[in-house]
């Protein structure tokens, strides 16, 4: 009777480490591809316009192909009443999220309405003012009346869908859903460890058919230097490098460099709620003669990129007649002595005995904003304004002087201009207020006349330039290395705000053997 037992525990002993073998191997089988993200504090795409992962969870109505073009997504086809101002989008059926329940109508509903609710200040609710109606006219058909056309409606219809049964009722800048994220889209959330890594499994049941990569791991490394370091040890399958780390790979034929074009800008951001600014914002544009943007450009991105002046240069609707504020150190001296300032002891001006001196605020980690910065507060104390930087522990949008800022998008050329320069606007947090800006900003999303827009945004591009919120520096270019197993990538991809368009078509991606 012993033996039987023991005979019966050494075939059960046997047959277990069988299984954990075959699911040893099934782990290492897995094509898992490991990138260097930046942290994560929610995943949240209705509230928030950031964050390169919500295209691998979550799905919109529609969505951008690689000739920047509309493409259907969760709506498979649509129609626009001209008369009635009405759009209506008929719904892929047999959609399910992640969690198996069905996708629906009630589910777009529910977050459109929930980012235009101003008690939720979504900074995307400027996208949808315009609309006055939502109606679900059956499980897989939802129609949207507008008070008035909105030429860049169906690019705003990319937004992420929210699951309703999940949200319903909960705090939508709050809730715990947004640490743990159910959508429809490619890949699903396995896990997060928090400051280390979020990993996602591919959705076996994605509606457009599964991805060929079976996991994808979002390794959190915030410094720019770190994720160069761990691109060469092999902990990194790819990363967005700086200009000056990507250049490091490209004699290694064990990875793939990107250099990608992209409409992403940076320039210094005056917050116009700081008081400062309400005494001096007539010295602006000497603030803007000061910066030598192609040192800047050449130093700090080794010209990957190309000189700003405005936020449209990389879309159709550029006025490249606007004033470009070209470096000349000579006029911004005489632009702050036109405006009563002297020359103080220190070698700084001086207005009614207050120096002219400002203070940049960096966000931490981002080293290609801190070089700008630190070459741009030199420049500036050249010619007598007494500039400095600093790397702030948390972002104070209203109290800080200047900051840093990227914006710029690929899309419609209403995107990132309505929302970051219209007065109030939820994407606009250097509290800039222009009447002309506004009207000319609404004239050209009200008509679809391409003549009428080109004018409308001639004339916005002149109200700004005349009257800026930003000092404009440079575009940058997305420098992305990949190992070079990594096929799929597209050199030409479509490029979201701060380069965040890479996975743009990751389920096309594979990594070979």
């Amino acid at each position: 009777m012993k033996k039987s037992i023991v005979i019966i525990l050494i075939i059960y002993a046997l047959l277990t480490l069988t299984a954990c073998s075959e699911n040893s191997n099934a782990d290492t089988n897995l094509k898992t591809l490991i990138y260097g993200s930046n942290d994560y504090t929610r995943i949240n795409p209705a509230m928030d316009e950031h964050g390169e992962i919500n295209i691998l969870l979550f799905n919109g109505l529609t969505a951008h192909d690689g000739s920047n073009q509309i493409v259907p997504s969760l709506a498979k086809d649509w129609s626009f009443d001209e008369k009635s101002c009405t759009y209506t989008f008929y719904l892929e059926e047999d959609v399910k999220w992640h969690d198996g329940k069905p996708f629906s109508a009630d589910d777009v509903k529910f977050t459109i309405e929930a980012i235009m609710n101003p008690d939720n200040g979504s900074e995307n609710a400027p996208n949808y003012e315009d609309v006055e109606a939502i109606e679900v006219v059956d499980e897989h058909t939802v129609s949207f009346k507008l008070t008035a056309p909105n030429v860049a409606f169906l690019d705003y219809m990319a937004m992420p869908i929210l699951p309703k049964h999940l949200l319903d009722g909960e705090n939508m800048q709050e809730s715990d859903f947004f640490r743990a994220p159910v959508g429809t889209g490619p890949y699903r959330l396995e896990s997060w460890d928090e400051g280390q890594a979020i990993t996602l499994v591919k959705n076996e049941d994605y509606f457009k058919g599964a991805a060929n990569i079976d996991k994808i791991i979002f390794k959190i490394v915030t410094d720019d230097n770190a994720k160069a370091m761990q691109m060469r040890s092999g902990e990194l399958d790819l990363a967005l490098l700086t200009p000056k780390d990507s250049e490091t790979f490209k004699e290694n034929d064990d990875y793939a460099v990107y250099n990608m074009e992209t409409s992403d800008y940076r320039g210094i951001m005056f917050n116009f709620r700081n008081e400062y600014w309400t005494r001096n914002c007539d010295i602006i544009p000497a603030i803007c003669y000061a910066l030598n943007r192609q040192a800047i450009l050449d130093a700090v991105l080794l010209g990957h990129g190309a000189v700003a002046y405005g936020p449209l240069q990389r879309n159709i609707y550029n006025n490249e007649n606007v004033e470009q504020y070209s470096y000349n150190p000579e006029k911004a001296r005489q632009i702050l002595e036109d405006a009563g300032c002297v020359m103080g002891k220190a070698g700084f001006y001086e207005r009614d005995g207050e120096e002219i001196a400002f203070v940049i605020s960096v966000g931490a980690g981002d080293q290609v904003r801190l070089d700008m910065a630190q070459a741009a507060a030199q420049q500036f104390r050249k010619v007598g304004i007494n500039c400095s930087v600093e790397v702030p522990a948390r972002v104070d949008w209203s109290g800080q002087m200047a900051y840093l800022i990227g914006w710029g998008s690929p899309f419609d050329a209403d995107d990132h201009t309505y929302k970051v320069f219209g007065t109030d606007k939820g994407a606009n947090y250097s509290g800039y207020s222009n009447a002309e800006v506004d009207e000319y900003l609404l004239e050209a999303r009200q008509t679809g006349d391409t003549a009428k827009r080109a004018a409308a945004y001639d004339k916005f591009q002149a109200a700004l330039a005349a009257n800026p919120a930003f000092a404009f520096i440079c575009y940058v270019d997305a420098d992305y290395v990949a190992d070079s197993k990594i096929k799929g990538i597209a050199s030409d991809t479509v490029m979201g705000h701060h380069g965040v368009g890479i996975f743009w078509n990751v389920t096309e991606w594979d990594i070979a053997d």
